[in-house]
């Protein structure tokens, strides 16, 4: 008996259900993506499925899961000829964020290739996931190294291993399905694409929902075997729904008119390339046969759309997956087949019938409708449609909210930035900043494997192998090669960092203008990082001291919300802006001491708050940065035809350098260094 909670008791979650259920019946709609706030049954939900999917044949021993009425011909256990099939449950494999790549793609015995040329290959979880479910919990923060094994995978239908010449191929064809967390950052484009459906999910506000969910989880824990056989005659009719949908799958005809819809509704919303139409076509088509019918109609377009194209619509990258959904129905209605009257109701009997268990597994409610939108922001769950967060309605003059306080102000329209780095080389994680020894890159040298290995550096383990030949009695052409002599290879990559932006909001920033251009440069600078896989931080001070808007977090939409919300007015704590991003920096490094960080501070340099000497204590506290070797970059914000260059002396205390708003950007002609590294040799050179 399986101890997995099951699929029929999962409470309410109809639009995640339905994109799972509908997978289940058409894997070709091509996976699922599940969008929400954390302890919302994600994962719940989709391990609950593997055991409704239907069993798979295989050809006997093979470990790639070979289909025996067409066995792939490069199998690397072929050839099967007519080797005997059997049947075994579908398989889902999780793969955690941690995975290393071998783990993922499989491992290579290089000595007994170079030595023997024998292919001794261990598959990984690619080759496990063959014909089942490949399942990825927090998706977005796996390693981009892996997610370009996964595209990889995804387009071709098959997995290579390649060691220095050396290669592996297998099949892999798997149902993609990912459960993520927005507020801890985005997914990149590339790989969201690859998945055909996505659902947003957001726990109940319903006092009764939320104690049946309750009430069954304690009732899961207390005895999992007894509740499981609660709900076995609910999963067994939902799993012979699912087999005679399949069945019914090759019957269902897409007509001129439904293709029609589907097209223009692809063209209304400017979702790019034509991945988007196809996923729809057989999505509507799933959702036709998961109803028991041969024809698709525009009630499963629109389902279909609701599905399918959130999160393809071209956005940047700050705003919320989302459709507006009455532009949705007009475009429906304009291109309505004329065989179909308007009010006809398609299927009566249809996906709104509900299935086994709580109200139907999915049933025909349109998705979206009865959960809220996601925000990519800190309150999920809001009911509020999706928007772009640096894009607030325009406003009269900033009125005043009280003790010299003024209202936020728009930002100024975004720009492309120039590459700020830290110096030197690191060892974080994988991104596109800075530069540091990554498993991925260019080959900078070798050293000795310190475990498996996984990259060979085959002209260095060929001249530490060659002075042997003679002592180990080598008489044919090959190369006698011995586990010591074997080098892995040393790569160059980018990593990405934690840029902790301190952001000055007191009165002297306060004037319209300024701020509007300082919020556009700090936004840019957020999309910057989004692009180059940061982690971001957000410190304002004003007033009389300074706040941790947003700890360091991989959520950069999150940062582009609290500084559109950003009020100004009062003094300028500059220290203790600069003393709150250093306790930050502080916990961080003890949290993640790989990831190295890069200090922007945001201000005109001006202090007029903090204490009786506020400049002589903010340059006491830049300079306990620059004794922990914190890259830092100032942008000034002064403006104005006088100016005192405060912000550059701020920048010589912290070792770093200073640009102003217009060096900051990429088209400028203004010279930038891209390496504070230059500047704080120039600091070094004056003190002594």
């Amino acid at each position: 008996m399986s101890t997995r909670y099951p699929f029929t008791a999962v409470v309410g979650m109809d639009d995640l259900r339905l994109a799972l259920l509908l997978n289940a019946v058409s894997p070709a709609v091509g996976g699922v993506l599940v969008r929400g706030e954390k302890g919302t049954a994600k994962s719940t939900a989709v391990r609950a499925l593997a055991e409704l999917l239907p069993a798979v044949p295989v050809v006997a021993g093979c470990r790639f899961s070979c289909d025996p009425a067409s066995p792939d011909l490069g199998c690397p256990d072929g050839p099967h000829g007519t080797a005997p099939g059997t049947e075994r449950p579908a398989r889902m494999v999780e793969l955690p964020v941690g995975a290393s790549e071998d783990r993922l793609v499989g491992s290579l015995d290089i000595e007994k290739a170079l030595s023997e040329g024998v292919k001794a290959f261990e598959p990984g979880l690619l080759a496990s996931a063959h014909r089942g479910i490949l399942y990825v919990d927090e998706v977005n923060l796996l390693s981009d190294h892996l997610i370009d094994h996964l595209l990889d995978a995804a387009a071709m239908g098959s997995s290579y291993v390649e060691r220095e010449g050396v290669s592996v191929r297998h099949a892999a064809r798997f149902l993609l399905v990912g459960t993520m967390n927005p507020e801890e950052g985005e997914l990149r484009p590339q790989l969201l694409d690859r998945f055909g459906l996505t659902v947003e999910v957001a726990a109940s506000r319903d006092p009764q929902q939320r104690v049946e969910v309750v009430r069954r989880r304690l009732a899961f824990e207390d005895d999992p075997a007894v509740f499981a056989d609660r709900w076995a005659a609910d999963e067994a009719a939902l799993r012979e729904r699912i087999v005679t949908a399949r069945a019914l799958l090759p019957q269902v005809t897409l007509g001129d008119a439904v293709l029609l819809q589907i097209a223009a509704t692809c063209a209304a919303f400017e979702v790019d390339g034509m991945r988007a139409d196809i996923v729809m076509a057989r999505t509507a088509t799933a959702l036709a046969a998961w109803a028991g019918r041969t024809e698709v109609t525009s009630e499963d377009v629109r389902q279909a759309a609701l599905l399918a194209l959130p999160h393809r619509r071209r956005r940047s990258p700050f705003d919320a997956p989302g459709l507006d959904e009455d532009k949705l129905d007009e475009t429906l209605e304009e291109f309505k087949g004329q065989d179909q009257e308007p009010d006809e109701d398609p299927d009566p009997d249809g996906p709104g019938d509900g299935g086994p268990g709580d109200g139907g597994p999915g049933g025909g409610v349109p998705p979206q409708s009865d959960g809220p939108a996601a925000e990519n922001s800190p309150a999920p769950g809001e009911t509020s449609p999706p928007a772009p967060a640096p894009a607030p309605s325009p406003e009269p003059a900033p009125q005043s909210a009280g003790s010299g306080e003024r209202a936020a102000v728009a930002a100024a329209e975004p720009f492309r930035t120039k590459v700020l780095s830290v110096p030197g080389l690191g060892e974080g994680a994988a991104g596109r900043r800075s530069r540091a020894r990554t498993e991925h890159g260019r080959t900078t040298g070798s050293v000795r494997p310190r475990g498996t290995l996984t990259k060979l550096h085959l002209a260095a383990t060929v001249q530490a192998a060659a002075p042997h030949q003679k002592a180990r009695g080598r008489t044919g052409p090959g190369l006698v090669v011995r586990r010591d002599d074997l080098r892995q290879a040393t790569r160059e990559g980018r990593e990405g960092n934690l840029v902790l932006f301190a952001v000055d909001a007191s009165g002297s920033m306060a004037a319209r203008q300024r701020m509007s251009a300082v919020k556009g440069a700090v936004l840019s600078l957020l999309l910057d990082a989004y692009q180059r896989r940061d982690k971001v931080g957000l410190i304002t001070f004003r007033g009389r001291d300074a706040e941790v808007a947003l700890p360091p977090t991989s959520s950069v939409d999150a940062a582009a919300a609290r500084l559109e919300k950003l009020p100004t007015g009062g003094r300028t704590p500059l220290s203790a802006g600069l003393l709150k991003a250093h306790d930050v920096l502080r916990v961080e490094r003890l949290r993640d001491p790989s990831r190295r960080p890069l200090l922007v501070v945001v201000t005109d340099g001006r202090a007029t708050g903090g204490g009786a000497d506020p400049v002589a204590l903010a340059a006491r506290a830049a300079r306990l940065h620059a004794a922990d070797g914190t890259a830092s970059v100032v942008v000034d914000c002064e403006t104005g035809p006088v100016r005192l260059g405060l912000a550059r002396e701020l920048a010589r205390e912290l070792g770093g350098t200073a640009v102003t708003l217009d060096e900051l950007r990429a088209d400028s002609i203004a010279g930038l260094v891209r390496d504070v590294q230059g500047n704080r040799k120039t600091t070094a050179r004056r003190a002594a």
